[in-house]
């Protein structure tokens, strides 16, 4: 039975950034990605943001993770040559009661350790993006725009350079802890083999609460399980390429399950809405439904009066993993167990921000991997 210190489940950004992370000199490393290439699952379908890290508690998870991974994934994309951009993002009130919700943001923000943050009034707001119609403002300059399939992709290329396999088209089917190891079953097309593994990281997104309740986690009985939800996006037409050239978003939702349909640019600046927030079935279904055309255009109208509801088409969704729980907030959950499933470090509920926050989420995995307490401080 062949054997490795570390085997990676799923090659999205964050296992691609932990497989990276890991491989060092003197410690073998599979990364098993059961798609066809590393980022080509939720990493692939999302706002490609680069988020700032003013929306989360202080001190929670998402928070440190944020702010600390925004930094390190643009040093990375930019040694690598991944597309980034210093986008910046607006955060706009429409009206005057919305103002007080720019500065609860801009003082969590400040607490969080996000730089550059600055509220901005009407005046200054038209100086900088003139098309957009509102009251005030919060300017994150530093909120970046990137190719996240195209960063996933480096981070488990330079995994490779560094030793580590990475193996794609590869499906866990089993993970069992046995003679104080873990043996890995996985299949590769008509071959199937099972592996002995020192520790496993489960990074396996949309299924990572499938993953660690095949090794023997009793997730619903933890509050583990996910529910996944879609967000869809839609294309603005061409025609107002340029129109805005910052990310626009809006006060966020008092039911905070989204940040609002906001303004998103892809790095040839081509504008497009969304992401909205619907419950779907287990199922990997990434249709959008031209019907909710309108709750987009709705939504963006009240701060880009010159959009028109047939400026809008139907483009790409993605699915992301929610810890299914009724609370206001629920953090990353990066898990180090114990007792008769020693060895197994588990990654759930990793939704927004987790893009921006993979390289932090991999610090805190290789710390636990060494036996290390991870850091705590942005």
């Amino acid at each position: 039975m062949i054997a490795v210190d570390v085997t990676v489940v799923g090659g999205g950004i964050v296992g691609c950034a932990v497989a990276d992370a890991a491989a060092r000199p003197g410690r073998s490393v599979v990364l098993l990605e059961k798609e066809a290439r590393p980022g080509a699952g939720t990493t692939s379908r999302n706002s490609e943001v680069g988020h700032g890290g003013m929306y989360y508690p202080t001190g929670s998870l998402k928070a440190r993770c944020c702010v600390r991974g925004r930094r390190l994934l643009r040093e990375f994309c930019l040694g690598a040559g991944v597309g980034w951009r210093d986008a910046g993002k607006l955060i706009v009130a429409c009206d005057e009661s919305e103002a007080p919700g720019l500065e609860r943001l801009h003082a969590l923000g400040v607490a969080n350790g996000v730089e550059d943050l600055a509220l901005l009034g009407r005046d200054e707001l038209h100086r900088l993006e003139p098309q957009v119609a509102a009251v005030a403002a919060l300017h994150s300059p530093r909120t970046g725009i990137l190719d996240a399939e195209g960063a996933a992709r480096a981070l488990a290329a330079r995994a490779a350079a560094r030793g580590a396999e990475v193996m794609t088209g590869a499906e866990v089917t089993g993970l069992a802890r046995r003679g104080g190891v873990w043996e890995v079953a996985v299949r590769r097309g008509a071959e199937t083999w099972t592996h002995a593994s020192r520790q496993v990281v489960n990074c396996a997104g949309l299924h990572a609460d499938e993953v660690a309740a095949m090794a023997g986690v009793d997730v619903d009985g933890l509050g583990l399980r996910q529910r996944w939800v879609k967000g869809n996006y839609f294309a603005v037409d061409p025609r107002h390429a340029g129109r805005v050239s910052r990310l626009v978003y809006p006060v966020p939702p008092r039911d905070r399950d989204t940040l609002g349909v906001h303004v998103c640019l892809d790095l040839a600046g081509q504008l497009r809405l969304g992401p909205d927030f619907e419950a779907v079935p287990r199922r990997e279904d990434y249709g959008v439904d031209p019907a909710r055309a309108g709750a987009f255009f709705a939504g963006a109208a009240r701060f880009l009066p010159w959009l028109a509801p047939q400026d809008l088409q139907p483009a790409l969704s993605g699915l992301r993993p929610k810890l299914d729980t009724d609370a206001p907030f629920a953090d990353f959950q990066v898990r180090r167990e114990t007792g008769d499933l020693e060895g197994l470090i588990d990654l759930i509920g990793i939704d927004s921000p987790g893009l921006t926050s993979a390289p932090a989420l991999a610090e805190i995995v290789v710390a636990l991997l060494d036996g290390r307490e991870p850091w705590t401080a942005p």
